[in-house]
């Protein structure tokens, strides 16, 4: 997305080719009222949505005063959509409905629509209370854009009464409200006259601005090519360090090692990329994650995060190998895992009868046991995994846990100390802290290391569908006040674990590992302690927090959500395809809404 920064950076407005397999075509547009800043704080916003579309190959991004799309063929001329435009309206009514009110709502859409389309695709206009501001994409020809805005303008119209609506096009954003919301800057029916004084004062600043620019520009370009020039030594010192690593794969080598990542060698697709199982020359079997984008724009960063988590070393964590970065797109090689992943066995009826009790209960102490090296150990950088779930915890032959996909972090500072992986977490094992407010912290995994506890144990998942069932962390916490644990073990090991009397401190822990107060919580440490010592006391656990069940998505549907906190008045509303919307003032529905 480089060549989008640097191009809306200058004009506003940018497109973008990358030739991958699949290809990558790239929009990205702001609003022609916003200044260059409130552009860039805008677009900047708009990148930070994009992990809330993968793994889709498509994307749209609307916020109040911006624009990104990404997708697989060129889309550039496109106007309307019948799959994903859409129509957004306020929840509060016009104050004091009313013929006139409506009318000046039609009057001041129409208007707006004429405006835009006479002034090459940008117009605000405000009709006695009532203001609109209408946007094509510059990619759009004329006749798309007319067709565009004139589809927005007749079903925006369909909001009223309400105070406000918004219309989400393919080639254009048309919105009315009772609120000002666009900048005097954009208005663009007034012609704006200086006089000739102005105009000689102009002349005489201009030419002094151009003598402190030409200046400026000199020293600029010096310390840019400066910047260059030891950007590209630092770059062939990574490049020899890399050759010398050992974390190195030819590209040619891993695409044959995976039959040209042929379907039947696919072990499954994550957030950030497929994973299938290759065999190298030498006969050993690796698992390559191909990923979704490609790393050559930021390569230093990249080699150096490989360099890092390929040194952090545990029996319980996958263990990464190294990559590749010279082919058509980035890999990941990864130790392979024969078993796969937790789910296909408690989840599973038949399955779940070869995890006995004890191998259950190996699996807890193991994922423990890594989590707690990912979050101090004996490195000195700290990882927040932030995607503990059955799904990112893999068996070895021996059924051994190994927690998988504590990835990369882009953009690490070289003194950086703390830092997180990925940028998804999935619905019903998410803190509520991280969920609600963003907050992150190592409490945020221990949080889904407590729901994956109550899983093994029960053999259930805490994802619900059903508005009227509870969550298993519900369930299990009302059988624990009732003194009636044993009935939330699953029967495949019931008998088992009761002889042996060990679901009531395990799940105890599991239930104190998931309350409401981040403070509360153990730390990792503290949660292997309990479970190895059995001369440990564990503390009594408060109530839990609890989510709505409709809220809560199936597992195997991963969904990321993270709490936005936007710094420019320009950036309201987002919307993405696998489509995502929200706003930080009104909006038509409490919860995100999705279309495929």
């Amino acid at each position: 997305m480089q060549g989008l920064s640097e191009a809306i950076n200058a004009r506003h407005f940018a497109t973008y080719h990358l030739h991958s397999t699949p290809p990558i075509y790239a929009l990205a547009q702001c609003h022609q009222d916003l200044s260059q800043t409130d552009c860039l704080l805008c677009y900047a916003a708009s990148r930070t949505k994009i992990p809330r579309c993968l793994p889709f190959n498509s994307a749209r991004i609307f916020l109040d005063g911006c624009f990104l799309r990404y997708d697989n063929y060129s889309f550039f001329k496109e106007s309307v959509s019948s799959s994903f435009d859409k129509v957004i309206c306020s929840n509060d009514n016009i104050a004091k409905v009313d013929e006139k009110r409506t009318k000046r709502v039609g009057y001041a859409v129409g208007k707006v629509t004429k405006v835009a389309l006479r002034n090459g695709g940008f117009g605000t206009a405000a009709v006695d209370g009532v203001f609109a501001l209408a946007q094509c994409w510059k990619s759009v020809p004329f006749e798309g854009c007319q067709e565009c805005l004139q589809k927005a303008e007749m079903e925006v119209r369909g909001c009223l009464p309400k105070a406000e609506g918004r219309g989400l096009y393919t080639g254009c954003y048309l919105r009315y409200s009772t609120k000002k919301f666009f900048n005097e800057m954009g208005e663009t029916e007034h012609n704006h006259w200086v006089s000739g004084i102005a105009v000689i004062i102009a002349i005489i600043s201009a030419t002094s601005a151009f003598i402190m620019l030409s200046v400026l520009v000199a020293y600029a370009t010096y310390a840019r090519l400066s910047k260059r020039k030891k950007e590209l030594e630092n770059l062939g010192q990574i490049w020899i360090n890399f050759e010398k690593s050992g974390l190195k794969f030819k590209y040619e080598t891993l695409e044959k090692a995976t039959d040209y990542f042929s379907l039947s060698r696919k072990l499954g697709q994550g957030g950030t990329g497929s994973v299938f199982m290759g065999m190298l020359p030498n006969g050993k079997i690796v698992a390559v994650k191909r990923l979704i984008y490609n790393t050559r724009q930021w390569v230093d960063e990249f080699f150096n995060e490989v360099n890092l988590i390929s040194k952090i070393q545990h029996k319980n964590l996958v263990k990464l190998l190294g990559c590749s970065i010279e082919g058509p797109e980035s890999l990941l090689v990864y130790e392979y895992v024969p078993n796969k992943s937790l789910d296909q066995f408690i989840f599973d009826e038949e399955k779940a009868k070869l995890l006995k009790w004890k191998h259950r209960f190996d699996i807890i102490v193991g994922t423990a046991e890594g989590l707690a090296h990912l979050h101090g150990g004996e490195s000195q950088i700290r990882i927040i995994h932030r995607d503990i779930k059955s799904s990112n915890v893999l068996l070895d032959e021996n059924l051994n846990p190994k927690i998988a996909d504590f990835g990369l972090v882009r953009c690490l500072a070289p003194d950086k100390s703390h830092l997180s992986t990925g940028v998804a977490g999935t619905l019903g094992y998410m803190a509520p802290e991280y969920l609600i407010r963003g907050q992150l912290t190592e409490k945020a995994d221990v949080y889904s290391f407590g729901i994956l506890v109550l899983e093994i144990v029960c053999g259930k998942r805490n994802a619900t569908f059903s508005k009227d069932s509870s969550s298993l962390l519900q369930a299990v916490w009302t059988l624990y006040r009732s003194n009636r644990l044993a009935e939330a073990v699953d029967p495949c090991i019931r008998d088992e674990i009761l002889a042996k009397g060990a679901p009531d401190y395990v799940l105890q822990i599991g239930l104190l590992c998931t309350q409401a107060s981040v403070s509360l919580r153990p730390s990792m440490v503290e949660v292997v302690q309990m479970l190895t010592d059995k001369d440990c006391e564990i503390p009594i656990p408060n109530q839990p927090p609890f989510i709505n069940g409709n809220v809560q998505e199936p597992e195997r549907s991963t969904k990321s959500y993270s709490s936005d906190s936007f710094i420019s008045n320009a950036v309201k509303k987002i919307q993405g395809s696998g489509t995502f919307s929200e706003s930080s003032r009104t909006h038509s529905s409490d919860e995100p809404s999705k279309t495929q």
